[in-house]
């Protein structure tokens, strides 16, 4: 089976404000698997700087599942993530 591409999920509508003071734009990205399920990750996005992106973050069921997920994401969650991210 062909590797699927990601698919944009959701786009968080405020940046997230780094520790260093620097704003990004955050996308949720998803990706179906050979067994059906999805995955999900974060990119970090500042133009000026670099893009981000975190490993995988959550596996469910389905893509709406995964927008679920995206919609609840809360600013201590994404301090985390941001922590975890690499170019």
């Amino acid at each position: 089976m062909q590797q699927q591409t990601a698919t944009l999920v959701h786009e968080l509508a405020e940046p997230f404000l780094a520790p260093d003071g620097h704003s990004y734009d955050v996308r949720v990205y998803g990706r179906e698997r050979e067994d059906g399920t999805w995955i999900g990750w974060l990119e970090f996005d500042n133009p000026l700087l670099a893009r981000l992106s975190t490993d995988r973050e959550t596996t469910q069921s389905k893509l709406e599942d995964v927008s679920y997920w995206a919609r609840g994401l809360e600013p201590i969650y994404l301090e985390g993530a941001f922590a975890r991210a690499h170019l």
